[in-house]
């Protein structure tokens, strides 16, 4: 399985930015989706997710600003990020196969390459 990442870029503080990822292989339907980030010096967390059936959990920080989709027809899941702001600049993988343990979730095996958002104040 590949994950291929894309859509970061450099934008202002209040703009937009989708992000994409399309997955290779034929196991993207039936598995759960992220989007993880890492800030500089700090460890990767969980951005959003979204199970196959479509339920969707995100972080506090992005609440009412972020959206996950994915389309099963194209192997590919999306995160729109709106109201971005500086403390949102991070590279951000997209993962596949993360499982719940209780309140936790595990990240996947798969991992995207990450790809840089940059937000500008």
């Amino acid at each position: 399985v590949q994950l291929q990442a894309s859509g970061g870029g450099l934008v202002q503080a209040g703009g937009s930015l989708r992000l994409s990822c399309e997955a290779s292989g034929s196991i993207f339907m039936g598995v759960n989706m992220a989007w993880y980030l890492q800030a500089p010096g700090k460890q990767r967390e969980l951005v959003a997710r979204i199970s196959n059936s479509g339920t969707t959990n995100y972080a506090d920080s992005v609440k009412g600003r972020f959206v996950i989709s994915r389309d099963n027809a194209k192997n590919t899941v999306y995160l729109q990020m709106n109201s971005l702001k500086p403390e949102d600049t991070a590279v951000y993988y997209c993962n596949l196969g993360s499982v719940s343990i209780g309140s936790r979730v595990r990240p996947g095996p798969y991992w995207g390459q990450g790809t840089l958002v940059t937000v500008s104040s």
